[in-house]
């Protein structure tokens, strides 16, 4: 193979690698939004044709429907994660504040992440942590970790009480939202529900 040749086939291979990675990207943005509205009634039918590529795609990186709802899942505890990293550096809030805005949003968002679990367990996967598969496990505790840190800042600073344990305040957080989405509440009643917690939550009230 001449030098030219060379060149031409790497930058060929450049070009097919990020179009594959354009794709998995446009795949799973559309399936968290076709999951996260439909559950298990939607179809990786309805994801392709939301992402704009053919079915033969989505199964070329996700050859079930679990994989494709394990990396649709993964990737949103990953986000969290994301977002509460992103909250204990904001220099603007203070660190209590930060953890009650993250708890918040979390349990804000929850219909989505638990209609998305639901759909992977109906799929045939377990949707607990303790049961689900490695990359949600993996994303699972990674959340955890940067949920403790943001805890931990909070109750450094004397924001949060400090005789709450990170696997309590998780539970508190996960039941919460399984509470808002399971029974319907109108938006009301969750805020006084979240500031009734929040009172616990808060130093000097232990």
């Amino acid at each position: 193979m001449t030098p030219d040749n060379s060149h031409h086939t790497e930058s060929r291979l450049r070009l097919q690698r990020a179009d594959a990675r354009n794709n998995r990207a446009r795949i799973l943005e559309a399936a968290d939004e076709v999951f996260g509205a439909s559950g298990a009634a939607a179809s990786t039918e309805d994801v392709a044709r939301l992402a704009g590529v053919g079915i033969a795609t989505v199964f070329r990186h996700f050859p079930t429907k679990v994989d494709l709802l394990t990396a649709v899942l993964a990737g949103r505890l990953d986000q969290l994660a994301a977002r509460a990293r992103d909250l204990a550096s904001d220099p603007d809030l203070e660190p209590g504040d930060a953890f009650l805005r993250f708890f918040t949003e979390v349990v804000d968002d929850a219909s989505t992440k638990v209609t998305i679990a639901d759909a992977l367990s109906d799929a045939g996967a377990g949707a607990s942590l303790d049961e689900a598969p490695e990359a949600i496990a993996a994303a699972g505790e990674r959340l955890r970790q940067a949920f403790g840190d943001l805890l931990q800042r909070a109750q450094d600073a004397g924001g949060i009480r400090t005789d709450v344990a990170a696997a309590e305040t998780y539970a508190l957080m996960v039941g919460t939202s399984r509470a808002v989405v399971r029974s319907r509440l109108p938006d009301q009643v969750k805020a006084r529900m979240l500031a009734v917690v929040f009172d616990g939550l808060r130093a000097g009230t232990g």
